[in-house]
């Protein structure tokens, strides 16, 4: 069976994990901070925060700007289901916009018909690891005086006008999610453009405290820590460091792995009446996942070829799930999303992976056009 997706992992990751056992320092310590400063250097941003997930990243992002109960967070449906639970967790209440077909993110146009008096902040995801148009969404919101959090958990590598995706952003999370390009197994990075929200977000992770474990135990004195507000326990392991190090020192060839098969994918299908990930006028995508939309008329719908797929050997999978059609959600005043509907009903997601070889590839781009009538006479 072919697998849809498989983390790059290596001896050196091994090695790195079993060295930070062998330390003694199994829990937050200071392999999280070189990881810290070696992710904020990778994505050019003024200061990265390690965290137990993405979503406890969002949640953070979220806190840091000030929305809470009574407030509204615009956010697309067609993201997994975390990007509007973080809302919830706040209190303030998820709002779904519609998405651009060839993009699946946001738009301007999209977040500013779903706009409303208590519209607080907008959670913009750079869905699949394709930029989303951030300067048209930022000058929407700064007139506004509305917060702008960028969801990049599959988007790094991916870039904004020749930038890493998020380098500026005041706000943004990254997932390292065995099924992103970057994992530690679980684990998350918050990157903020402030010291002021950097030092909170630490404070934050670490139930509130004053100072951290990993100072108090380096001190050269006793400290007694104080509580300064309602925190959480959202730190990373400097096991998951060790690992992430490994990593990131991988992510130029895994973006250019990604890229070069996503090319492959696209050349074999050029000639089908689909529409694929691609890179959009402002920036590139790292191919976190290589999907493909079908046409209304397909000859196969894309259940039954998800299901004719397995037959084949081949594991890929659905789309992009839509929030609001999830029972979490449908008590809600059901949204009119036509185009999120269509992209969670009719895309699938096809094998990619570092590992995956042009004869995997071919297996894949054989029974996909077989199935769709490609092939025949």
């Amino acid at each position: 069976m072919i697998p849809v997706m498989k983390p790059w992992l290596g001896p050196e990751e091994a090695e790195a994990a079993a060295e930070a056992v062998a330390s003694g320092w199994v829990a937050q310590g200071p392999r999280v901070a070189e990881f810290e400063r070696a992710f904020a250097r990778v994505i050019d941003c003024h200061e990265a925060i390690a965290v137990s997930s993405c979503t406890t990243a969002l949640h953070l992002a979220l806190v840091l700007a000030g929305v809470r109960a009574g407030d509204e967070v615009i956010v697309p449906s067609l993201s997994f289901i975390a990007t509007a639970n973080a809302a919830r967790y706040v209190g303030a209440t998820p709002v779904f916009a519609d998405v651009d077909l060839r993009t699946q993110n946001l738009t301007a146009a999209s977040i500013e018909a779903s706009l409303s008096p208590a519209t607080r902040a907008v959670i913009l995801v750079h869905q699949a690891g394709v930029p989303a148009d951030v300067d048209a969404v930022r000058e929407l919101a700064s007139a506004r005086e509305i917060a702008v959090i960028e969801d990049a958990a599959c988007a790094i590598g991916s870039t904004y006008h020749g930038r890493m995706v998020a380098a500026d952003a005041t706000l943004a999370t990254f997932s390292f999610h065995p099924r992103k390009l970057v994992t530690t197994g679980e684990g998350g990075m918050l990157t903020c453009s402030t010291a002021e929200h950097a030092q909170r977000a630490r404070r934050l992770r670490e139930h509130g405290m004053s100072m951290s474990a990993a100072d108090r135990h380096l001190s050269d004195a006793p400290v007694i820590e104080r509580y300064l507000e309602t925190g959480y326990n959202y730190r990373m392991t400097d096991i998951q460091a060790a690992v992430g190090l490994v990593q990131l020192g991988r992510l130029d060839e895994l973006v250019a792995r990604r890229r070069s098969l996503a090319a492959r994918y696209t050349e074999a299908m050029s000639d089908l009446e689909v529409v694929v990930a691609s890179d959009p006028p402002y920036g590139t995508t790292n191919f976190q996942s290589y999907w493909m939309l079908l046409p209304p008329d397909a000859p196969i719908g894309r259940d039954e070829l998800l299901a004719a797929l397995h037959c084949d050997g081949i594991s890929a999978r659905r789309g992009i799930m839509a929030a609001h059609l999830e029972p979490a959600y449908t008590a809600e005043p059901a949204p009119r999303l036509p185009v999120t509907e269509r992209l969670t009903k009719d895309s699938l997601i096809l094998p990619l992976y570092h590992d995956l070889t042009h004869r995997d590839q071919d297996r894949v781009i054989a029974s996909i056009r077989r199935h769709l009538g490609a092939d025949r006479d």
